[in-house]
């Protein structure tokens, strides 16, 4: 299987200023999913999808492939990821060079490891799915049958549907968030159904001991915490 490798990083960036190519522990924050993504045995091409010529600059010292550079209507603070990733794939297509997924790495998750990436593609490609995100566990206080939204009438009703709530934390069912670390969906499903996941969605849970996803100055100071005690 082709599997591309994509390193979102554009400029501008306001929660954390230069984040992107901002010093963590003594190297640049895109240094660290740069190597992680250089070093999987699974990704057939590494490639950073970047606005900004420092960051490109950065990335292509560190060995990533920049081959374009990023259209400015794809790197506002409200654009999406998904055309982000449509447009590397057309790059590609129009060069005749195909891929059958595409694995999306952000900066912001710096700490996942060549281990976790490399089982993460493997379960993807065993279960053959539309696409694995890496997840956590969601507390059991924000677990969804232990929360509310508010009904027509301005009272609260059971995010679920439920009728009745549960009782017990204990009987909760299991439930998980995203946790930004890494995206894998198959081409022809971000393509036809324009989607991220697709129908079927696989997952792999993070370990929580060293996780952050930095978008503020506050996660920033957690990651700092994280080098500094390693």
């Amino acid at each position: 299987m082709r599997i591309l490798g994509l390193i979102p990083a554009r400029g501008g960036s306001k929660g954390v200023p230069g984040k992107n190519i901002k010093l963590l522990g003594g190297k640049p924050l895109l240094e660290y999913t740069s190597e992680i993504a250089l070093a999987s045995k699974y990704l057939s091409k590494v490639v950073l999808s970047s606005d900004d010529d420092k960051i490109i600059d950065i990335a292509k010292g560190l060995g990533v492939e920049v081959p374009f550079k990023r259209p400015a209507n794809l790197a506002e603070d409200a654009s999406p990821t998904l055309p982000v990733i449509k447009h590397a794939l057309q790059f590609y297509k129009d060069k005749g060079e195909y891929f059958d997924a595409v694995c999306l790495l952000q900066v912001i998750s710096p700490f996942r490891t060549l281990a976790f990436l490399d089982e993460a593609i493997e379960k993807f490609i065993a279960q053959d799915t539309d696409s694995l995100v890496s997840v956590q566990e969601v507390p059991h206080e924000y677990n969804p049958h232990w929360t509310f939204k508010m009904n027509d009438d301005g009272n609260l009703k059971i995010a679920t549907g439920e009728k009745s709530i549960i009782p017990r934390r204990q009987e909760l069912p299991l439930a998980y968030h995203r946790d930004g670390s890494v995206y894998i969906t198959k081409t022809n499903v971000i393509e036809e159904q324009n989607s991220l996941y697709g129908n079927s969605v696989a997952f792999l849970v993070t370990p929580k001991e060293n996780h952050v996803n930095i978008d503020t100055l506050k996660d920033w100071e957690k990651a700092e915490s994280i080098v500094k005690n390693k």
